[in-house]
């Protein structure tokens, strides 16, 4: 699942692919923005945590799984 984070104050948005659900990563975006947690915490694909501090989050954009692409593609 791609997660696309925006970062008040930062040129770029933060872009992970996450083995997390929709469901999972929204629940963390609401935790976060409700002041349950002071930061956001999401894990990537290669388990690599990401952590983004709440009050700084600008939007957060969950995008659909992406397929595997498997074997050679016709250019």
């Amino acid at each position: 699942m791609e997660v696309k984070i925006g970062v008040q104050h930062a040129p770029r948005e933060i872009v992970l692919e996450s083995g997390q659900s929709a469901e999972e990563v929204e629940r963390a975006v609401a935790e976060a923005l409700a002041g349950k947690s002071q930061l956001l915490s999401l894990v990537d694909e290669h388990g690599r945590k990401i952590l983004v501090p709440a009050d700084r989050l600008a939007y957060v954009e969950i995008g659909e799984p992406a397929p595997r692409k498997v074997g050679f593609g016709a250019l």
